[in-house]
């Protein structure tokens, strides 16, 4: 008898156990994520290479900086005649790179999320012809998101716990590193290799996020200094610093992940990790601008990349107390990180003008992809439908601006569609560098369409993909194909830009021809170089926290 109780009570307690392991599951999987930190050195000066005492005589070729933000939507800036809670967070500075050269109306991301949209940026090629077809993220992360969706959700997202096996070795590792291995083959071509062809010296700050295997990290890619982050976040500051204020979503799985696995640290060309110092957007722009100065007597490429807007939701204390009219605390967090971007986004212009190479520069500026869903802010994509994930308009109709003084007209605005794949044509074009010959190029050189050398389209045709989930856009026409639903979509954007009018069954036609086209373009389309560990749903007319019903419009997405 006594045998059978002290069994009881150890099963009680065992379940007990259990019980207070799942419902604290989150706080463990933090406690341990911590626990895998790498260790992180205290700051130190960066050794920037200095340029020549002064110019080499002759003409040069212009510099190219490219600012690429991160997660920013269509309605986060003010240019586009929306802006942060109704207008109330100004974004002069970026709003300039419009005016003073050209804005894009309808400029297209590479895709919906961030590593596939850079590589086709650094590149000019759809990432599928080599493989770079999902954002690389951790096993543990692909589970998390995977495993658990928000509470109420109408559609329970897949973990493929049997594609594990196929990952890459060394990829499911249990270390914060080992999602580097998913990389960019080191045999692609980046911008900052060809325009080093021209004697550029290369730079870039801030996010990779295209692996760090052997010759994939950014200073084996062409930059000669690289100060930054391999993986694809960051925190701004510790998430207990005095001078940080932090917004948190309860409901979203990848908020749960990010804030106990991010380090606040950075590397300079490889070495080990050290901290920044301050709020990680204010410090990448010091950086960058020490650079300027460094190198105003020579051709220079600077990749600006911070990981700002993107979650975590971090911002700084000063520009938080700057919007007391915003009372929602997760919009005042995101309107005061939007605050610091364009601030800081400003310094490095005026750092340009200061030296005396504002004139000789091609800035272009633009977002990896449209806002996310996940903040739980649903003006982030207006007037667009979607978010950052779906190829509906909101996801990947970006923010795009060039300005060149002398060679493209101030306040030039460039009707048809153009993408992050033409940047790299663009650049080289500017920088009198030949293009490859040896790969297919899908991105043009825009500049003889905005001084109107050449005319009509640049592209007829454009093509995103993730995994199942395809979409063509041919002329004004386009089509969403989400095979794990079965499911199409079909607008004609010349008449419904906001893409709400369904035409797919109205014209079986035109959908039967547009999906010949994806098929064509996936039969040029290299395998992905792994497979797709996590497939959800993300809802295209609602964001995170916002409670779901049956008919509630979603994509199913695969990474």
């Amino acid at each position: 008898m006594k045998l059978r109780i002290w069994i009881g009570l150890a099963l009680v307690v065992v379940a007990g156990a259990v019980a207070l392991a799942a419902m604290n599951r989150a706080k463990i999987f933090a406690m341990i994520a911590h626990s895998r930190l790498p260790h992180i050195e205290p700051n130190r000066p960066v050794p920037w290479a200095q340029g020549p005492a002064a110019p080499a005589p002759g003409a040069r070729p212009p510099n190219v900086v490219f600012i690429l933000v991160d997660d920013m939507g269509f309605n986060d800036i003010t240019f586009n005649g929306g802006g942060v809670a109704g207008g109330q967070v100004p974004t002069p500075n970026i709003d300039s790179i419009g005016r003073d050269g050209v804005a894009f109306a309808n400029g297209y991301a590479g895709n919906a999320t961030c590593a596939p949209s850079r590589a086709a940026i650094m590149t000019g090629r759809y990432p599928t012809r080599f493989g770079f077809e999902f954002t690389p993220a951790p096993v543990a992360f692909a589970k998390l998101v995977g495993t658990e969706a928000e509470p109420g959700a109408i559609f329970k997202p897949r973990f493929f716990h049997d594609r594990v096996k196929d990952m890459p070795p060394g990829s499911t590792d249990p270390t914060p590193t080992a999602v580097n291995t998913l990389s960019v083959p080191a045999g692609e071509l980046t911008i900052a290799e060809v325009l080093k062809t021209r004697g550029y010296h290369t730079l870039h700050f801030g996010k990779w996020h295209l692996g760090g295997g052997a010759g994939s990290r950014p200073e084996a890619q062409g930059f000669d200094e690289s100060l930054g982050f391999i993986a694809g976040g960051s925190m701004y500051l510790p998430e207990n610093d005095p001078g940080t204020v932090n917004a948190k979503q309860a409901w979203d799985p990848i908020d749960r992940f990010l804030w106990p696995n991010l380090p606040y640290q950075v590397q300079y060309n490889g070495s080990p990790m050290f901290a920044p110092k301050g709020y990680m957007t204010d410090y990448l722009t010091d950086e960058a601008i020490t650079s300027i100065k460094a190198n105003k007597n020579r051709p220079f490429f600077m990749y600006f990349a911070p990981n700002a807007i993107h979650t975590p939701l971090q911002a700084a204390k000063a520009d938080y107390d700057a919007l007391p009219q915003i009372k929602d605390h997760r919009l005042r967090v995101y309107g005061a990180m939007v605050r610091n971007l364009d601030r800081n986004v400003g310094r490095i212009l005026q750092s340009l003008k200061d030296e005396g190479l504002d004139q000789n520069t091609l800035v272009i500026f633009t977002s990896d992809n449209g806002g996310a869903g996940y903040i739980g802010l649903p003006d982030v994509n207006r007037p667009y439908r979607g978010f950052k994930s779906t190829f509906f308009e909101g996801g990947i109709h970006a923010p795009f601006f060039m300005r060149w003084p002398g060679a493209i007209a101030a306040g030039s605005r460039y009707p048809y569609p153009v993408g992050h794949i033409d940047i790299f044509a663009t650049a080289a074009a500017a920088a009198g560098a030949p293009l490859p010959k040896d790969r297919v190029i899908d991105g043009v050189d825009l500049l003889p369409y905005l001084k109107g050398q050449s005319a009509g389209r640049p592209h007829q045709t454009l093509f995103w993909r993730s995994g199942q989930y395809k979409v063509v856009l041919d002329g004004d026409w386009k089509l969403q194909s989400n095979e794990a639903r079965g499911k199409v979509w079909l607008y004609d954007l010349a008449a419904d830009p906001t893409e709400q009018h369904d035409l797919a069954q109205a014209q079986p036609e035109r959908v039967k021809a547009l999906l010949a086209k994806l098929k064509a373009q996936d039969a040029q389309n290299a395998k992905p170089m792994w497979p797709s560990l996590l497939q959800g749903a993300v809802m295209v007319d609602k964001p995170g926290g916002v409670p779901q019903k049956a008919g509630d419009e979603y994509i199913l997405w695969d990474n």
